[in-house]
């Protein structure tokens, strides 16, 4: 009974996630601050593969707090994967932003996703098969016009998570760390970004993908041996590829 855990599974990448990891046979530890998605997408689950089990749990993840209560329930079960999802975006100026806005966005796309990393890496590491996979975007390895905060968020979580999938293989641990990266997906995720009630992504963006393929996308990179997936964000071409970002070796302080 092991399980994979989906942070931000109520929509999006994540509640698609859930479904591709569910006929795959895994049993599932989803969590979300909407209750009644969560029930739907178990409904869904269910009739997919009856003999998947799944456990819910409700918390905004952009609480600290919560981030601590969230792991110590699901660190109950056998844990295998864990899918750092949560997260939002914000369009606009950096001038202009709404500052309450962006602290929980901070709060959800790094601090949250850190400190899960850091407590999964510290209890499985040396577990056989596991891995965590931590979603960040096209703009995290590019900046983009009017989306500079996003960006810098998404950009903290290439750079961890590359940092921490070589770090891992330095120490020979038995776990994979991979980062995901998304470009333009067909979600709530521009809704929330633009602060509207709904976005088209039909005839606004000429190329995007939809949240259903990203997760097929993302099951490519579980079962790969790379520790990148990353869409082009021009092309929209999927490419597995090892670490993308430069690496100094560490400076040895033995050294006088």
């Amino acid at each position: 009974m092991k399980y994979t855990v989906i942070t931000g599974a109520s929509s999006g990448i994540g509640y698609e996630t859930a479904l591709a990891f569910a006929k795959k046979g895994k049993n599932l530890i989803l969590v979300a601050r909407r209750h009644e998605q969560l029930k739907q997408l178990k409904e869904q689950i269910n009739q997919i593969n009856p003999s998947v089990d799944v456990q819910l749990f409700v918390y905004d993840l952009s609480v600290t707090e919560n981030v601590y209560k969230f792991y110590e329930e699901a660190n109950a079960f056998e844990l295998e994967t864990w899918i750092n999802n949560a997260g939002f975006g914000h369009y606009g100026s950096v001038m202009d932003q709404d500052l309450t806005k962006i602290q929980n966005m901070l709060r959800l796309n790094n601090e949250a996703l850190t400190i899960f990393s850091t407590l999964f890496v510290r209890d499985y590491a040396n577990v056989e098969g596991t891995q965590l996979i931590n979603i960040s975007s096209a703009g995290g390895y590019t900046i983009i016009a009017d989306n500079v905060t996003y960006c810098a968020t998404k950009f903290f979580v290439s750079a961890f998570t590359e940092g921490l999938a070589q770090e891992l293989q330095a120490k020979g641990a038995k776990m994979k760390a991979k980062v995901l990266a998304p470009a333009a997906t067909e979600s709530e995720f521009a809704k929330v970004s633009l602060g509207i009630d709904e976005f088209n992504y039909e005839g606004v963006l000429p190329k995007f993908h939809t949240s259903s393929e990203m997760a097929q996308l993302l099951i490519e990179l579980y079962e790969s041996d790379k520790i990148v997936g990353k869409v082009d964000g021009i092309t929209y071409e999927y490419h597995l590829q090892d670490p993308i970002l430069p690496h100094a070796v560490r400076f040895n302080r033995d050294v006088e």
